[in-house]
């Protein structure tokens, strides 16, 4: 206790508050950081507040790596020389760039306050001046794109010239008057508004019908993940620790300060929903910030990649509403590549190890992670092991007879410092390059140079590479290239469900699904076609929320979100499945009547369609019962039920049956039209006329989809995943019918017209969306036919919220 009353103490001297230091105190890291800086520091009396928050970020910066002479930026911010967190970061690297070049020896004060921008001051004129220059100079640009691009122009200009050193809402509001000058106030147009925050609740408890919902809650928000949480507090641009200096310069000068990111899919099989939470991260966020993503394919392994996987990974991610900047392969690079990792060798940290795979186990530590040791081919000369690479590359030996390592650090407690492979032999033909390479590069080699190569500035990636990052970052620094930030997110996993590529293929392989589409899996080419729109994938993660945690999700979650985004953008419809004809004996036999009905009552812009009502009517066998009873509001004998739009109930007066199988063949209705006062039914049911010269009814196959296991975790059955097979994961409606409004449905679609599905020219038939009133959320199938009257083919998306325990 006495310890930590010291601590206290320190950092109240600091200017930090009680709630504050206690936050700090649970944290080693940057208990020691703030414990350092108070010992430099020094302070007999309090700081003023801007103080108190330069010395914060300081201890933030530096908790994980330490910066050499930290004690001159910290005497620098308690004197004023150093007033914003950008100047307090150029001064990191400044340091840390020194020490990296073995120059701190070479320290000058006169070049640390230049570095650093001590003494730069601003008038408004100058500010103006600078901001104007950049307008003028992308007028067309702005007028095009008007408000999108105005935190772009922002970071460019706080990046890329001397208006770094300038206070930022100054250089925010310029922009923002300038931008205004040109192109006006914001408006329709500028799509990039955020929601309103949901106002308190009144005095009484309840907020006003009109106040807005949370952005979190809004089934058509895609957006508000990246405003807070995780995505919120990343770096800007240029924020990433440079060991060359230069390198953070060129890397701003070469992307204008802009977010650049990467997807890198592995073209090995198809991608699943967890991908999709990738997917919107690294596409998204880029857009947000109004930068780019590319589109980057990780083909380091000609084993497993297939032309097809290529084709539906790309078709999946313009389907999502993401256009990439460039599509472009890990191989594209191979001599790049090839090149860096004789550079390295060259440099002493790589060496061509000649080990079996259970040596470089043991030499790890092995099962009971004893002493660790190194390959007995470390230490051999720098030439031998470039000799023996470039044999390696020209045919000299065979798979794993020799590889590549990595010369890293063996003491270290991370796995991934223990001589990681760069280079191994597959004499595999690559689908791009054929048989021009017998070597190949490894992720860990790849993945960290491929971002340095394309200027990312965000390399966004889920928290099982969390390890990965201090090779990424020992690799790039190694080579004395530019050295992109990895930041880690939590994985988005399905329970429920299978997601190993393996397993799914046994699924397939034995028929359990029809293929890697199957509306009942959770690969995203399968959701796709089972009709989940690409909105409502977006929605859904951004309902989630980003942040280090993994996330588990049930099944029911995920249907729930997008039931909530089905019920914002489609139209509804009447359809029944197992259709039983109802005949209304009292209107003649060529009754015709035509009710207008709206697509959804209460939305007017999705217009109405006409349906016909005749004499002859199809109702659901499920809502008829040969035997009535209180609590059953459906039709029976001598009951009245009201049928959806038609002005008056029917009452049943009898029925007939198939004396074979028991089944009802017909029932006879009286249309009540004629009573003496009207009765509102207790219930309405969905109905079709029989109306040939309108083409009504039209005939459907319908399937409906339930899990296609029985529990949460079919991996745990202990007779295998298969054991744990639902024998009713799909019901199938081969008689099913609807009415005629689906026509215009399919002919107006995509339901809605949003993110990838705006290009009608490309959407598929799955985009025919609609609500089926009281049975669900359906899609047309890839197996309907291609023209209005042929074969249509319904799967079922998600049920109705009003189906658990229905039993009216």
């Amino acid at each position: 206790m006495a310890d930590e009353a010291i601590l206290f103490a320190q950092f109240q001297a600091l200017g930090l508050g009680e709630k504050a230091i206690q936050e700090t105190l649970k944290n080693k890291k940057l208990t020691t950081a703030y414990t350092g800086i108070a010992n430099e520091a020094n302070l007999t009396s309090t700081p003023e507040p801007d103080v108190t928050k330069g010395l914060s970020y300081l201890a933030t910066q530096t908790k994980e790596a330490q910066c050499p002479k930290r004690e001159v930026i910290t005497k620098a911010i308690i004197d004023g020389r150093l007033k914003t967190n950008v100047q307090i970061q150029a001064a990191l690297e400044h340091l840390r760039g020194l020490e990296a070049e073995g120059k701190l020896g070479e320290y000058s004060e006169e070049v640390f306050e230049r570095e650093c921008g001590v003494g730069v001051e601003f008038t408004k004129e100058e500010i103006t001046a600078i901001v104007k220059q950049y307008v003028d100079s992308n007028k067309e640009r702005i007028m095009e794109e008007r408000y999108r691009i105005a935190q772009e122009t922002l970071s460019v200009l706080k990046n890329t010239t001397d208006l770094k050193w300038a206070p930022p809402l100054e250089v925010k509001q310029e922009v923002d008057a300038q931008f205004e000058a040109l192109i006006g106030p914001k408006d329709e147009r500028d799509n990039e508004k955020k929601k309103a925050k949901a106002k308190p609740a009144t005095a009484a408890g309840k907020g006003r019908k009109e106040d807005a919902k949370p952005a979190a809650s809004d089934p058509l928000n895609t957006t508000s993940m990246f405003e807070e949480g995780f995505l919120a507090a990343l770096h800007k641009p240029g924020g990433n620790y440079q060991i060359v200096p230069e390198n953070r310069e060129k890397h701003l000068r070469e992307t204008g300060g802009k977010v650049y990111t990467r997807f890198p899919p592995e073209p090995n099989g198809y991608l699943h929903i967890g991908h999709s939470k990738a997917i919107a991260i690294n596409f998204g966020f880029a857009r947000y910030h109004g930068g780019e993503c590319y589109l980057r394919y990780d083909d380091t392994n000609p084993e497993a990649e297939e032309e097809r996987y290529f084709v539906a990974i790309r078709e999946i991610v313009e389907w999502l509403g993401f256009k990439p900047y460039k599509i472009t392969y890990s191989s594209d690079h191979f001599q790049r590549l090839y090149d860096l990792a004789e550079d390295l060798t060259k440099r002493g940290l790589a060496y061509v190890c000649h080990c079996t795979a259970e040596e470089v186990h043991h030499q790890r530590g092995g099962d009971n992670r004893g002493p660790r040791y190194a390959c007995p081919h470390r230490d051999r000369p720098i030439e031998e092991s470039l000799t023996e690479f470039r044999a390696m590359r020209d045919g000299k030996y065979k798979p794993k007879e020799a590889m590549l390592r990595m010369k890293q650090d063996l003491e270290d407690g991370n796995p991934q410092m223990w001589d990681l492979t760069a280079y191994r032999i597959l004499e595999t033909p690559h689908h791009r390059t054929g048989n021009e390479w017998r070597i190949y590069p490894t992720y860990d080699f790849t993945h960290c140079l491929c971002d340095s190569f394309e200027n990312i500035s965000h390399s966004l990636c889920t928290t099982e590479f969390i390890n990965s990052r201090q090779s990424y970052d020992w690799l790039c620094n190694a080579l004395a290239i530019y050295r992109p930030q990895q930041s880690e997110y939590g994985r988005l996993n399905l329970t429920g469900t299978i997601m190993s590529k393996r397993k799914i293929a046994k699924l397939v392989n034995q028929g359990y699904v029809r293929g890697w589409d199957d509306p009942r899996l959770y690969t995203l080419v399968a959701i796709r076609r089972r009709g989940v729109p690409p909105g409502a994938i977006l929605s859904f993660v951004n309902e989630l929320g980003v942040t280090t945690a993994t996330t588990n999700i049930q099944i029911k979650r995920f249907e729930n979100s997008i039931r909530k985004y089905l019920e914002e953008t489609v139209p509804r419809l009447m359809m029944v499945l197992d259709p039983v004809p109802v005949i209304i004996e009292n209107l003649p036999e060529d009754y015709y009547e035509s009710f207008s009905v709206p697509f959804k009552p209460g939305v007017p812009k999705m217009g109405e369609h006409a349906v016909p009502f005749t004499r002859k009517v199809y109702i659901d066998r499920s809502d008829f019962r040969e035997v009535d009873s209180r609590d059953y509001f459906r039709l029976a004998p001598g009951k009245s039920v009201g049928l959806f739009k038609v002005p008056y109930p029917i009452r049943c007066t009898s029925f007939t049956k198939d004396s074979a199988n028991g089944l009802i063949t017909e029932i006879r209705a009286h249309y009540e039209s004629d009573a003496p006062t009207f009765v509102k039914p207790k219930t309405y049911i969905q109905w079709v006329a029989h109306c040939p010269e309108k083409n009504s009814p039209i005939q459907v196959k319908a399937r409906l989809f339930n899990q296609l296991f029985k529990s949460d975790d079919p991996e745990s059955n202990p007779d295998g995943f298969l054991a744990d097979i639902n024998p009713n994961s799909e019901e199938i409606f081969g008689k099913a019918i609807i009415e005629l409004g689906f026509e215009e449905v399919r002919r107006r679609a995509p339901w809605p017209e949003r993110e990838g599905e705006k290009d009608k020219k490309v959407v598929g038939k799955e985009s025919t969306r609609f609500q089926a009133l009281r049975v669900g959320y359906f899609a047309m199938d890839t197996d309907s036919g291609d023209v209005p009257g042929g074969k249509v083919v319904l799967n079922r998306i998600v049920t109705l919220k009003e189906d658990a325990g229905k039993n009216a």
